[in-house]
């Protein structure tokens, strides 16, 4: 197997966060060795490839284990920590191809050696749900309509499209135990990679709590989810629950799971119109039972 190496990505407090294998070096694996080390670690896996085109200086693919992803936030952002410490990067901006398009990377060190990384995301898209489709979303998570607060569900997108379900509060939000089977029917019908329930914590502060139940990937919950993060954002301000300013906005998710987990988003404006956002977290080296995974997968 190709050597992987295992990051937390978005963690929180130097815990938490959401394990991304990543292979550095992926011209030599195929489609279908690469959706082989996603199944074997059971994680969003990132695989850095050579440019094709004088445009970019990589081309970055995503696989779950039972599909490929057209965008990883969390597996962007740790894909480019690890180049950074690997001394691999050109001059910031970086400029990845992906399947959904072109991202940016910033990456910076502070003089004691910690590495922060934002990618570029495109303005979200925000349509909000039928009657008929915010019923069966709730369905499938096994909630009435007294646990939401009064805003509408929404799909929302900017890579990838998540529903986005406002609970009254995080209580309601960390109860939630989703239907994984429902979950998947429902996307589909409405053209949806994951539900996203999610529950104000502050809003002056911009601060909120969040959980993603994706699709398909072969697992029932994430930890943390980057792209879902960034069509909350534009959710929000579709909303008007956030001003239309560029504050961070501070998205912790995983709790439910006991692998916290924080994600910042900065929307960018031309004026009064949001123009895409920046998306960055924290990342730290992946200890333990991942890691020895990790190394078994280099022999």
């Amino acid at each position: 197997m190709a050597g992987v190496e295992v990051v937390n990505v978005f963690t929180c407090r130097n815990a938490g966060g959401n394990p991304c294998p990543v292979v550095v070096d992926a011209a030599g694996l195929d489609p279908a060795g690469m959706q082989e080390v996603a199944r074997q670690h059971g994680h969003e896996s990132g695989f850095i490839l050579p440019a094709e085109d004088e445009a970019h200086d990589f081309r970055f693919r995503f696989f779950v284990p039972n599909h490929e992803m057209e965008m990883c936030a969390h597996a962007t952002v740790g894909a480019l920590w690890l180049l950074a410490k690997h001394g691999r990067l050109p001059a910031s901006p970086v400029r990845i191809a992906t399947a959904s398009g072109s991202v940016a990377g910033f990456v910076s060190a502070t003089e004691n050696g910690t590495v922060s990384v934002e990618i570029t995301q495109p303005a979200g898209r925000v349509v909000p749900l039928s009657p008929e489709q915010a019923g069966d979303v709730l369905a499938a998570l096994d909630v009435s309509r007294e646990t939401l607060a009064d805003l509408p569900l929404h799909n929302a997108v900017t890579s990838r499209v998540k529903t986005l379900v406002p609970m009254r509060d995080p209580e309601k939000l960390h109860a939630l135990v989703a239907n994984p089977v429902a979950v998947e029917a429902i996307c589909r019908r409405i053209g949806s990679t994951g539900l996203y329930p999610y529950a104000i914590v502050d809003g002056e502060a911009r601060v909120f709590e969040a959980r993603q139940f994706p699709r398909s990937s072969g697992y029932p919950e994430d930890a943390a989810t980057g792209i879902a993060a960034a069509a909350l954002a534009f959710g929000l301000l579709h909303d008007r629950t956030i001003a239309a300013d560029d504050r961070p906005i501070r998205v912790y998710q995983g709790r439910a799971m006991g692998s916290l987990s924080e994600i910042t988003v900065r929307l960018g404006f031309a004026g009064d119109r949001a123009i895409g956002c920046l998306l960055g977290g924290e990342v730290a080296p992946t200890t333990g039972l991942a890691q020895a995974i990790a190394e078994d997968g280099r022999q």
